[in-house]
């Protein structure tokens, strides 16, 4: 986990794995008309299903490649992007650099990764000092020491460990301890009793086999040892929150002291375990989920020895197989790709290594792509868009008929103490530390995950550092860090289809505008208005007006839970309430600062301002998906499907309705009482 215990709310979900961006005018190619007609179907009704209008030529244009589950503009942009950063990276891997330089490190983590038969000769052999060291475990002391072990290479066995705001007193960093340790991405995978769980367990159940019979394991044993770990996630899982349970902050704020936390968890050694992360006693732990570490100390107890060397050497398999030869690579693609996701084919070699020598030397590399690619004035035009929208929003909240003088109040006093990071950090990290050796592609991934964890456990009862960011300039991007009370957008979002340099403000209202909304929004949905302007945990709002919030926002989960992702699967209002609440903020806000801040009347290509709008904000939500990936996300993800993200917060929207003759009786028309109406 990074070091981001409380919500980050991600605009894009991570639809891109940080890619360089050129924005750099005279390098850049011409820009692509801001509403293309191509990209639209004229032959569907926009009354009838706006998606399928706005964006149903892009989907016959830009259909699913083999080795995605899901394709959007803004993929097909990252494709571009990923080709231009190739190329520079392996200029720097061509080059002789300075021994320790940064370019060093990036040539030769990018090499390593690229060498084939390096890598098919080394097999999983750089890993063979670890699984000896597993081997000797004898006692319960040794297993516990191993999982702290554990945890500095970057992996989680049994739970989480890592450093991050107190959400009370947002100025300190404080230990957090959190649920994990199974290899599946959601606790319900191992509980519930739906066909396509039972599907996955038993595909896991194969994947587990087949890993541990490459690692020399003959087939009863690797059969033994699948069984042996899914019992033991299964344990774990059933003691795990939902992802719903998480989204309420109140639950997983649960501060004790170093003592409060060995009563809680007596069979593990917490003091020794803390000091094998270098941060001693830490005084002050929060247990996201108390009753998961209450689970790990019944687990210490019950489960043997024996059992635990199995976890262990599955999970280091399990975290290091994307980085060994092509039979461990093959065979985790084959669960978490084809079988989870549908995706048909495994990325290039290239993307897969220039997405981890990227991870690696993020803000390194971000550095450069910033002085290289990133113009002045789309920083200084962002600027002006955030202050225009923050007062926009300023407004709407002076003029909200549900909401009183008192919280009124306080809600602008924590909107206009919003922070604003646009581009690139004031301060940039220094990779002295991180040593890449001319070794293996694993071993140096792992040095990388100790860096980073390194990195994380230093800032552990200190002041936050204000000046941190948690994504890289070359990520298509933005968050909302409640516990900041901070909106960021990395250098890389600012390009089309999400910004236009030369564009009419309707689309970059519609688009850039947008985001800039949705991610102040975020600052009002239902777990973002729990914190105060210093980003503090606590009760800022009179119970009258938290109760008639909650009315208003109910009516937006119950128009999510409506609709039908596939089959007879429905979306899940509740897990995806506050993405969609900051969706429907996002429009409202940007429209109003729109028509306050831009004098366009005149039409263009047949559109008017309005509709232009509307239109490049439904273009950056254009994608095709497999089915596979839409129950995936459905279950995992609290953003909603592109198209919902498209169809869902326009319907409530009646300046919509006037831009396009959307008529009652129509699929996009809902009855004025039945929209939801919140920011």
């Amino acid at each position: 986990m990074k070091d981001k215990s409380l919500l980050i709310s991600l605009f894009l979900c991570a639809m891109t794995t940080g890619t360089f961006i050129a924005c750099n005018e005279k390098e850049q190619k011409p820009e692509v008309p801001a509403i293309n007609a191509a990209d639209l179907d004229p032959t569907v009704d926009p009354g009838v299903n706006f998606d399928a209008y706005a964006n149903g030529g892009w989907k016959k244009l830009n259909p699913l490649p083999a080795d995605r589950a899901r394709f959007g503009s803004f993929d097909k942009l990252a494709e571009t992007a990923e080709k231009q950063l190739n190329e520079l990276v392996k200029e720097t891997a061509a080059s002789k650099n300075e021994k320790g330089s940064i370019a060093d490190k990036t040539a030769t983590l990018f090499n390593l990764g690229m060498d084939s038969v390096k890598l098919e000769k080394q097999g999983v052999t750089e890993l063979a000092p670890y699984f000896q060291e597993i081997e000797k475990l004898a006692t319960m002391d040794d297993v516990e020491i191993e999982i702290a072990k554990f945890h500095t290479y970057g992996f989680n066995p049994l739970f989480g460990f890592y450093g991050s705001s107190d959400a009370k007193n947002s100025s300190m960093v404080i230990a957090q301890l959190t649920q994990a340790g199974i290899g599946m991405p959601d606790r319900d995978y191992y509980t519930n009793d739906d066909e396509r769980s039972k599907d996955l367990r038993a595909k896991y159940v194969v994947y587990m086999e087949k890993m541990f019979k490459l690692l020399g394991d003959d087939e009863a044993t690797a059969t033994k040892y699948a069984e042996t770990i899914m019992k033991m996630e299964t344990r774990l899982a059933k003691a795990s929150m939902t992802r719903l349970e998480q989204r309420d902050p109140n639950k997983t704020y649960n501060k004790v002291t170093t003592k409060g936390l060995i009563e809680i968890s007596p069979a593990f050694n917490w003091n020794r375990y803390f000091v094998a992360q270098g941060v001693g006693d830490p005084g002050e732990i929060n247990l996201n989920q108390p009753e998961f570490i209450r689970e790990v100390s019944a687990m210490l107890k019950d489960v043997p020895v024996a059992d635990w060397k199995v976890y262990l050497r599955w999970n280091l398999i399990n975290g290091t197989a994307s980085y060994l030869s092509d039979a461990f690579v093959n065979t985790k693609f084959d669960f978490f790709g084809r079988a989870m996701s549908g995706t048909e084919q495994m990325r290039p070699r290239w993307k897969r290594v220039l997405g981890t020598t990227s991870e690696a030397l993020s803000e390194a590399i971000g550095q450069l792509y910033v002085a290289k690619y990133f113009p002045a004035e789309a920083k200084a035009r962002m600027v002006k868009l955030v202050e225009t929208l923050r007062v926009s929003l300023g407004e709407r909240i002076k003029n909200l008929e549900w909401m009183g003088a008192e919280t009124k109040a306080k809600a602008l006093e924590k909107l206009n103490a919003i922070n604003v990071k646009i581009g690139y950090p004031d301060k940039w990290r220094d990779y002295t530390g991180l040593e890449i050796k001319d070794d293996s592609y694993v071993a140096n991934v792992i040095r990388s995950n100790k860096f980073e964890t390194a990195f994380n456990y230093t800032k552990i009862n200190k002041p936050v550092d204000k000046t941190q960011w948690f994504m890289s300039p070359q990520t298509v991007n933005a968050y909302y860090a409640p516990d900041m009370n901070e909106i960021v957008f990395p250098a890389a979002i600012l390009q089309p289809p999400f910004f236009f340099l030369k564009g009419d403000d309707a689309v970059n209202y519609g688009a850039i505008g947008v985001v800039i909304g949705h991610e102040m929004s975020h600052g009002f949905d239902d777990e973002g208005r729990k914190f105060d302007k210093v980003g503090n945990l606590t009760e800022w709002w009179t119970p009258e007006d938290s109760k008639r919030f909650d009315e208003r926002t109910k009516v937006l989960v119950d128009q999510f839970n409506s609709f039908v992702v596939i089959d007879s699967i429905h979306a899940d209002g509740k897990l995806c309430l506050g993405e969609n609440i900051a969706d429907l903020g996002g429009l409202n806000i940007s429209y109003q600062a729109f028509k306050t801040a831009s004098k366009e009347t005149a039409s263009i290509d047949g559109f008017t301002p309005d509709q232009r709008f509307y239109l490049a904000y439904s273009h950056v939500w254009a994608q095709n998906i497999r089915d596979k990936e839409i129950l995936r996300r459905t279950k995992e993800d609290p953003h909603s499907l592109g198209n919902l993200r498209v169809m869902g917060p326009l319907k409530n929207l009646p300046e919509f309705y006037a831009a396009f003759n959307i008529k009652p009786g129509q699929p996009m028309y809902l009855e004025e009482s039945k929209r939801a109406k919140i920011w």
